[in-house]
C-alpha cells in the first residue's frame, strides 16, 4: 500500500450523498487507507424547477463527479446506484457496490389515508412511481416534485397534497423516515434501488485495488442483473421501468415490470432462475417484455417524452 497516497471521495452536497461518502470513508479508514472528501454540486441539484425527464435524465446527477474524475480533482465518486446511467462515461469503472440497504419505496403522508379510497393528490419525480401509481389509484393526481431527499420533505410538509413517495434507504439512512409512511410493497423499486455504487478510473490501479475491498458480491449480481433489465428495455431513455433481483440459496428471484406514463398499460415478467446461469438474466427477461409489446410501448414513450 502507498502510505502517502490520499483517497480524494466525491460526492454530490446533499446530507444524504455526504452520509453515504463518509460512509465508505469510514471503510477505506478502517482499511488503513487515507481519504479526503470533495462535495461537488450537481446540475440535478441546482436545476429545481424541470422535471427529471425534461433535463436528459441519464447521468444529470452524476455528470459533474464524471467531470471533476475525469480532470483529475477527485480519485473516486459514491453515487445511489440507481442514478447511474447504465453505461458509465469512457475512463471510468464500476469498482465497488455495496450492501444493499431497504429497497422500498414508501409512501410519507400527513396522518390521514381516507384519501386512499377517493381522490388525493400525491407527489413525485420519478415517472416509474408515477405510473405505479396511476396503475394501482387512477383516480388520483400526481404531481412534480423535485430536490433532494431534505427538500422534498420540506415541500411535502408546506403544500396540500397528501402525500410523497420516497425510497426507504435514503430517509432511512439520514434518520428522516417519519412516523407517518406505509411501505409500498405492491411498487417495484427503480433497478438497484437500495445499494451504492463506487466508480474510479480505469488506469487508477491504487484506487480501485482499494474500492474493490468493498465490493459485496450478491448485491453486485442483483444489481448487475435489474441495470441490464433496464438497459436492455431503455436504451438510453428514460421510462418506468421497476426491476427487483433477490438471491435465495441458490436461486435467483426476479420480478420487473414496464408501464406506460399514464399507468393504463402493464407489462410484467417474474422468473426464477439458478445461481450459476445468471450472466443474461436481466437481458433475457427484458427481451422477453419487448417481444410482448415492450418495443411499442418503449417507442410510444420515447415519442411522448419529445413532445
Amino acid at each position: 500500500m502507498d502510505s502517502n497516497k490520499t483517497i480524494r471521495i466525491g460526492t454530490r452536497d446533499s446530507e444524504l450523498a455526504l452520509w453515504q461518502a463518509h460512509t465508505v470513508q469510514k471503510k477505506l479508514n478502517d482499511l488503513g487507507y487515507k481519504t479526503e472528501i470533495i462535495a461537488v454540486k450537481s446540475q440535478g441539484d441546482i436545476i429545481l424547477d424541470k422535471p427529471l425527464y425534461e433535463l436528459g435524465i441519464t447521468g444529470i446527477f452524476t455528470k459533474t463527479l464524471d467531470i471533476a474524475m475525469i480532470n483529475g480533482q477527485v480519485d473516486i465518486a459514491v453515487h445511489s446506484m440507481k442514478d447511474v446511467p447504465t453505461a458509465l462515461p469512457i475512463g471510468i469503472v464500476q469498482v465497488a457496490v455495496l450492501e444493499r440497504a431497504n429497497t422500498l419505496d414508501i409512501l410519507v403522508h400527513k396522518g390521514n389515508l381516507d384519501f386512499l379510497q377517493g381522490n388525493g393528490t400525491i407527489a413525485t419525480g420519478s415517472l416509474r412511481r408515477q405510473a405505479q401509481w396511476f396503475h394501482k389509484y387512477p383516480n388520483h393526481t400526481v404531481v412534480d416534485l423535485r430536490g433532494n431527499v431534505n427538500t422534498r420533505m420540506q415541500k411535502l410538509n408546506e403544500s396540500d397534497w397528501n402525500g410523497a413517495v420516497f425510497a426507504a434507504a435514503g430517509l432511512e439512512r439520514i434518520n428522516l423516515k417519519p412516523t407517518d409512511f406505509i411501505n409500498l410493497d405492491w411498487m417495484i423499486p427503480a433497478p438497484a434501488q437500495g445499494a451504492m455504487v463506487i466508480v474510479a478510473m480505469q488506469n487508477d490501479d491504487f484506487c480501485k485495488e482499494a474500492v474493490a475491498k468493498l465490493n459485496h458480491k450478491e448485491t453486485e449480481i442483483c444489481t448487475q442483473i435489474e441495470r441490464q433489465f433496464l438497459k436492455t428495455l431503455e436504451g438510453g431513455c428514460t421510462a418506468p421501468i421497476g426491476a427487483l433481483a433477490k438471491i435465495n440459496n441458490n436461486e435467483i428471484y426476479f420480478v420487473g415490470n414496464l408501464f406506460s406514463i399514464d399507468g393504463k398499460e402493464k407489462l410484467e415478467i417474474e422468473r426464477t432462475i439458478s445461481l450459476d446461469n445468471w450472466t443474461d438474466f436481466g437481458k433475457d427477461c427484458a427481451n422477453e417484455i419487448l417481444k410482448k409489446g415492450g418495443a411499442a410501448l418503449m417507442k410510444t414513450i420515447k415519442e411522448s417524452l419529445k413532445k
